[in-house]
Formats: C-alpha cells, structure tokens, sequence
C-alpha cells in the first residue's frame, strides 16, 4: 500500500502567464532529482497547497508529466511516480552521451555566438548556486535549461526534443546525499567550465567534459 510522502519545499508561485509551464518544470526537476518519491502517490490538491496555487494547473502539469512517462494516474487518489529500472537508466544515459557528446564537440568546432555564451553563463552560476543552497529541483531545472539552450545551438529542434525527453525520464537520486557532503557544487562548476571550452574553441576539451559530465550521472550521482 503506497503512502502520501511529507511536504516537499516547492516555491509559491502566484499568477504569472506560463503558471501551468512553471508547475510542470517543477514537478518535473522534482520526480528527476527523486524529491518526488518514487511509488509514492501525490494528489494535485495536496501539491497545489504547496504551490500556493489552485488544484488544476497543478493536475493539468501532472497529466502532462504522465504523457512523458514520468508518473501514472492512480485512480481516486492522484498520481504515482514511475521508477524505471537501472538498464533504463543505463540506457538513457548512453543514449543521451552518443546525442550530446558529439554535438558539444562539434559545437565547440564551429563556434557559438558570443551573445548566446552569455545568455548561458547566468544558468551555469544559478547551477551552481541551487547545489550551494541544496536547492535540488532548482538545480535540475536549471540544468535542463542549460543544454537544452546551447544544443539548441546545433539547429537541429529534433535533437533537442530527444535530448529533452531523455533527460526528463533519467534519474539522479544521489544529489541529496551529494548536496549534504558538499559534494555536489565541484561538478556544477563543470557547466562554467564547458562554456570556457567553448569560448576558447577546444572540441577535445569540451568533448572530453561532456561525456564525463554525463558518466556523473550513473556514477556519482545515482545514488
């Protein structure tokens, strides 16, 4: 029998025009970093209480997140996050390194638009910021942003549709215990210091970083 896990630290939220968008990020880092329990059953009104919100932007995020196979719908009692097993995770992160490593490489080849280097450097400080507050659905959430936003630079929008649906169905269940022993802050810097590499045009350098950022994954931080 499943049980409603304690209160998570979500932000209140009040009315802004993408609230649905905001709730579903959220609830999205949340299941990602394991601050959604898996196999625990989360009701909308309960979660929208923490939102500060009412119950159906909340619901409407959630149906979201269950197209994305990141939790089903458990009837008369709201919503259960899914557990995929090790070989999914397994596989999503060798799928994710055979997509992203080459891309950054070539990226770091062909250069990035200055101004867009820039646009990214705020998301690689706030990364770093949410693992020094142990913010850890900040920190997802801001990740995603970040590689979302530079390999969008390769010009390719299927590209990043895939690498969107990869990493929202990954799993990173160790950031807690990482955050707690301070550990979590030297691998986000990691993201300040791809976009050095790629300033400077090393494709080694960046290609090298990428595909170790990603082993973080299932190694350090699987938990």
């Amino acid at each position: 029998m499943t049980e409603e896990q304690p209160p998570l630290v979500l932000p209140s939220f009040g009315v802004p025009r993408n609230l649905r968008e905001r709730i579903t990020e959220t609830l999205r880092a949340a299941v990602i970093s394991g601050e959604l329990r898996p196999g625990a059953v989360h009701s909308a009104p309960h979660l929208a209480a923490q939102f500060g919100v009412s119950a159906t932007p909340v619901r409407e995020a959630m149906l979201d997140l269950v197209k994305e196979g990141l939790v089903d719908t458990v009837r008369n009692k709201g919503f259960r996050v899914t557990e995929p097993s090790e070989k999914d995770l397994d596989d999503l992160s060798e799928l994710r390194a055979l997509i992203e490593v080459p891309t950054v490489r070539r990226l770091a080849e062909t250069g990035v638009d200055p101004q867009v280097l820039a646009r990214l450097r705020p998301l690689a400080a706030g990364i770093e910021r949410a693992a020094v507050e142990h913010d850890l659905i900040a920190h997802v959430a801001t990740d995603m942003q970040f590689h979302l936003m530079l390999l969008a630079e390769a010009g390719n929008p299927q590209l990043v549709e895939v690498v969107r649906s990869l990493r929202a169905r990954s799993r990173i269940y160790g950031l807690r215990r990482l955050a707690e022993r301070s550990e979590l802050v030297p691998s986000s810097a990691e993201h300040a210091q791809l976009l050095d590499l790629l300033e400077a045009r090393d494709a080694d350098g960046a290609e090298a970083l990428m595909d170790r950022h990603i082993r973080h994954v299932r190694g350090i931080w699987a938990g």
